[in-house]
């Protein structure tokens, strides 16, 4: 058998011309170098020649493999070149994509959402308050005296930043919603209705039921002749909303520097229609929040005349009503981030 070198090298050069991706440079590369490629089938005849014609045979198949390799390796450095440059080049737009999955709101979110939704529709405006606070505002202007537990340092995480308005010693991270009632009072005259949410900050160790950030939603409603007949009424249209139709309420009397009187309220279990669960531990009925008539001490800290106006206000935790509707034990849960979680919301 004889092999014409040249032409076979013409047309190897003619194949590579038409080389434009790997798949194709694959199949040149088997053709020519495969283990049943023609460069093999050469090899293989070297033994049924001549003895005078092998050497040069064998040379010549020495040197189109050469050149082949050289053809190979230069094609493979221009496609890797080519798709840097255009990387969309090579993507089959028929391969079925990957969906992105579709986030929605944090449970906490949709907490409060829906409560300022309930006050919205009762008339109530939402507002918002800053975060870093004054010692005035947190407690001097609330009625919560210098000696009171919560302005120990071991209970308010203070700042090493001046009062700007000279009213304190330092600023602080809010402990509570509740300076937002001084905030809206100094800038507005009554007949007013806000609802303040907001995130506050309490040096607690995180457990089950404690952390050391978590978020409130504070009301105020304040005009010449409010009475806390109307406090209750308010408080048990929106519990039912949020709760259901079904849902009883009971006031017991409590202490609020800010309020008096004051008065912590407390619902029906609506798990066990309040028969006693582990929920409610036994008892039939679920704290939710705290209330009472804006204190007289307040409205003169806000600047407005002595006697003059009536008040009623309340504060509740987001995250105990989110736990106590959705049958969630452990706070720490809101905040770890675990997708499984948050999706079943």
């Amino acid at each position: 058998m004889s092999w014409n070198f040249q032409e076979i090298e013409d047309t190897v050069q003619q194949e590579a011309k038409y080389i434009l991706d790997f798949q194709r440079l694959e199949a040149f590369r088997t053709k020519y170098l495969g283990r049943k490629g023609l460069l093999q089938e050469i090899y293989a005849s070297l033994s049924n020649l001549p003895h005078d014609q092998r050497p040069l045979v064998g040379k010549n198949a020495n040197d189109l493999r050469n050149n082949i390799s050289i053809i190979i390796e230069t094609k493979q450095k221009e496609i890797k070149s080519r798709q840097a440059q255009s990387p969309a080049a090579d993507i089959d737009i028929t391969i079925p994509g990957v969906a992105a999955p579709v986030g929605h709101q944090h449970i906490l979110t949709q907490t409060i959402d829906e409560i300022c939704g309930i006050f919205a529709g009762l008339g109530f405006v939402v507002q918002e308050g800053p975060e870093i606070e004054t010692e005035f505002n947190n407690f001097t202007a609330l009625n919560i005296p210098v000696d009171h537990p919560s302005r120990d340092a071991f209970d308010t995480f203070y700042l090493e930043l001046p009062d700007p308005g000279h009213q304190g010693r330092y600023q602080l991270l809010r402990s509570h919603t509740s300076p937002a009632q001084i905030r809206v009072m100094q800038k507005n005259q009554p007949p007013l209705a806000v609802i303040v949410p907001g995130r506050v900050y309490r040096p607690d160790a995180a457990d089950a039921s404690h952390s050391f950030m978590f978020h409130q939603i504070e009301g105020l409603l304040v005009n010449e002749d409010v009475k806390f007949s109307e406090l209750k009424g308010l408080l048990t249209v929106f519990c039912r909303r949020l709760f259901g139709e079904k849902t009883k309420m009971r006031f017991r009397p409590h202490f609020f520097p800010f309020t008096e009187p004051s008065a912590e309220v407390d619902i029906s279990c609506y798990i066990c229609d309040g028969k006693g669960c582990s929920v409610c531990r036994r008892k039939g009925w679920l704290e939710i929040m705290g209330c009472g008539m804006v204190h007289p001490k307040v409205f003169l800290a806000a600047g407005y005349p002595e006697g003059k106006y009536k008040g009623l206000a309340f504060g509740l935790g987001v995250e105990r009503i989110t736990m106590l509707k959705y049958g969630i034990e452990d706070i720490r849960l809101f905040f770890e981030n675990d997708i499984r979680f948050l999706e079943q919301f």
